[in-house]
């Protein structure tokens, strides 16, 4: 079952590989590390949408970004949100936080976003896509 991805994720954030289910993503926004992960289910809004199989496998995968994101930058504290109220695609969010960011302790949805400039956008994927390919 092939999934497109919703116009508006390749709008605001940038492949960076294909997991076993997902699709991940990063998000554009140079203000928080932040992935995305999209199962590649047709017509999923919710994970109980999700057969069991695939369910365990989304979870999985969760947390091995989960540990990379930690590692990549190197922080203790983590957002993992599945919220879905603006774009309904099943899309679980993986935030790498740190109580220096610019809205701590509050959510990364209260400031408006800042895309990355092309020089750290290419050094972000590059960085991004080495550990995925470890």
């Amino acid at each position: 079952m092939t999934n497109k991805v919703d116009k508006r994720f390749l709008k605001d954030s940038h492949f960076i590989t294909d997991l076993r289910l997902c699709n991940v993503r990063l998000i554009d926004n140079s203000k928080f590390p932040w992935i995305i992960l999209i199962p590649n289910r047709k017509n999923v809004t919710d994970i109980t949408e999700l057969n069991l199989k695939d369910q365990n496998l989304l979870m999985r995968e969760i947390v091995h970004c989960s540990k990379l994101m930690k590692k990549i930058f190197k922080t203790k504290k983590l957002n993992v949100e599945k919220i879905g109220n603006i774009v309904p695609q099943l899309h679980i969010h993986v935030i790498a936080r740190s109580i220096k960011d610019s809205t701590w302790p509050l959510s990364v949805w209260v400031v408006k976003g800042k895309p990355y400039s092309k020089v750290l956008l290419t050094k972000i994927i590059t960085k991004i896509k080495k550990y995925f390919k470890v």
